[in-house]
């Protein structure tokens, strides 16, 4: 079998591919492992275990708590939460372990299982191969060494973690969001509470769409992945700007008053301005993906701020963070990461903080997202191809160059394989859209004959 753990945990179509039996049987595994790895020494373990409203996150999540104390973890419930207050709430209560359910973005029949070590962050790649091991072996046969008595784990609700968390991101904010009037999205999903409640708290006056979740319509036609709800909710409430999620909230992208989307690299643009005006921004840097629109290379050049850029997924952004020390980095996509105050991609505190610029400057969004200009990127997923020869294939490495030197130095190109799902994508920028699209086309028909 291939591995199970993908750029951001594991994921599956619900009942499917991932099962209550996978989900059990990792949640011993991990527990098991985490065990061995001394995170346990000297205490009773306890795990966090969060998840969004999807319906089947109800089974999965009794999956998960059942299999985490019948290995001895004593199980803090904290019900439908943001993954970035998961995490948050593992590391504000010492919790050996969180939890998180959750398919992000992906459409309601998948769901997902994502592990945090101790503190909120994410298990590294190695602890996520060894539980992945131990999985494989006992599901072979190899016995679990179970405890008895008053060695299970014990489980309770812990629905002050709400509260928790809203304080926590108040707390951050460097001003009040008076005056303001904000759309919020929130895709049917796990934010549909606590991001309301932390803007309303703030000082926004706010409308919300998308905030009746009800298991089965997270993600569908709203939120971060469908954004022409929040586009026309804005202009006909006349507010000043909107903040759209995704389903676990990781993600923030916006539209400005005009209704113009406003994607994770202005976002990031703004707030590395923000944060070196106030001081914050460690280093002078801002770290990035591969997939950065080359326009906001520019503005960052411009600016005279330092740009770091990782392979694509937030927790590389993420690594080179920790590992340098850097307070922000994030995605096109919205993954936006101020490691003071999160240890995960946090949507809610990135629209919080986006909104307090606005308010400190009297400035619109979309002048404040003018920092840099958007090239134009075409995005091209092309599926049902062996993902795993993107990178070595001659045919394809030849087009790419023949791509690049049409495009000369007024574009780029990047094909790489998705970490979540089994396609390839296929990224072209250019001066003209035309020509993007052309060169993107081009490049999938390459890809669909070399790897279909």
């Amino acid at each position: 079998m291939g591995r199970l753990f993908g750029t951001d945990g594991v994921r599956g179509v619900a009942n499917a591919d991932l099962t209550a039996e996978l989900a059990l049987g990792l949640s011993v595994a991990a527990a098991h492992v985490l065990a061995e790895a001394g995170s346990f020494r000297g205490h009773r373990p306890v795990a966090v275990v969060g998840r969004d409203p999807r319906a089947s996150g109800e089974f999965l999540e009794a999956a998960i708590v059942a299999g985490l104390a019948s290995a001895g973890v004593d199980v803090l419930r904290v019900g439908v939460l943001p993954t970035p207050a998961v995490a948050y709430l593992t590391g504000a209560l010492g919790a050996d372990l969180g939890v998180m359910l959750s398919a992000s973005h992906n459409a309601m029949p998948d769901n997902g299982v994502k592990f945090l070590a101790r503190g909120g962050h994410k298990l590294d790649d190695a602890l996520e191969d060894r539980i992945e091991r131990i999985y494989e072996e006992h599901r072979a046969g190899e016995p679990w060494d179970r405890p008895t008595g008053a060695g299970v784990g014990r489980v309770k609700d812990y629905t002050e973690g709400f509260d928790q968390y809203v304080a926590h991101l108040i707390g951050v904010l460097p001003n009040r969001l008076d005056g303001l009037k904000i759309v919020l999205d929130e895709a049917h999903g796990a934010a549909a509470w606590v991001s309301p409640e932390a803007f309303s708290r703030a000082g926004a006056e706010i409308v919300t769409i998308g905030a009746q979740p009800d298991g089965l319509n997270i993600n569908d036609g709203c939120g971060s992945t469908h954004l022409e709800l929040l586009k026309d909710a804005v202009v006909e409430h006349g507010a000043d700007f909107g903040i759209a999620h995704d389903g676990d909230a990781d993600r923030c992208l916006a539209i400005d008053g005009d209704g113009n989307e406003v994607d994770g690299d202005q976002i990031l643009a703004v707030l590395a301005l923000d944060l070196r005006e106030r001081g914050g921004l460690r280093e002078n840097t801002v770290v990035g993906t591969v997939m950065s629109n080359l326009g906001f290379k520019q503005a960052m050049e411009r600016e005279g701020i330092n740009l770091v850029e990782t392979a694509v997924g937030d927790r590389y952004v993420l690594e080179s963070m920790k590992e340098h020390g850097y307070a922000l980095g994030g995605e096109q996509s919205g993954h936006v990461i101020v490691l003071d105050h999160a240890t995960t991609g946090d949507g809610t505190l990135t629209g919080l903080l986006l909104a307090a610029r606005v308010a400190s400057t009297g400035r619109t969004l979309a002048d404040l997202a003018g920092v840099m200009q958007r090239l134009p990127q075409v995005l091209v997923n092309v599926p049902d191809v062996d993902k795993s020869r993107v990178d070595t294939a001659p045919e394809l490495a030849a087009a790419v160059a023949e791509a690049e030197r049409e495009l000369g130095t007024t574009g780029r190109v990047l094909l790489r394989s998705s970490g979540t799902e089994p396609l390839v994508r296929v990224m072209v920028e250019a001066a003209d859209i035309d020509q993007a699209r052309s060169v993107a086309g081009r490049l999938a028909d390459v890809v669909k004959s070399v790897l279909g």
